[in-house]
């Protein structure tokens, strides 16, 4: 008889209930944002290259108001359980909608600046909030 990996073997209704009951917040929120980025047909966060164009959807953590070059820029960072994704509207100090918590889809082109992914005024759709 050889070993196989957890991963592999099949999830029975009871091993998956252990799982989930072992499993902390923070791991059961990822799954549930990569669960919802498949679903939606976006690309996952983690995935993204530079200057790739995307369609990312997930919740944002926080949202700042930080001056870029003395031009207002509201930050937001977005997650999908896989990765953090810097969404930047140049000239905004703020967005009816976009306020940490909400779930949202955007599209743009990637870039990288000091090592995070950043999309620069993206095309965007607020996700209903609650269940949908």
């Amino acid at each position: 008889m050889t070993a196989v990996p957890r991963s592999e073997k099949p999830a029975g209704r009871f091993r998956r209930m252990l799982d989930r009951l072992s499993s902390s917040q923070e791991d059961l929120e990822s799954e549930e944002l990569r669960e919802d980025a498949e679903t939606a047909g976006c690309t996952k966060i983690g995935d993204c290259h530079d200057r790739q164009i995307v369609t990312v959807t997930g919740t944002l953590r926080t949202v700042t108001l930080r001056p870029r070059a003395g031009v207002p820029a509201l930050e937001a960072e977005l997650f999908d359980g896989t990765a953090a994704l810097d969404v930047v509207w140049l000239g905004r100090r703020s967005i009816v909608g976009i306020e940490p918590g909400r779930k949202l889809i955007a599209s743009g082109r990637i870039s990288m600046s000091r090592g995070r992914r950043v999309l620069f005024n993206p095309k965007y759709e607020l996700r209903p909030l609650g269940r949908e």
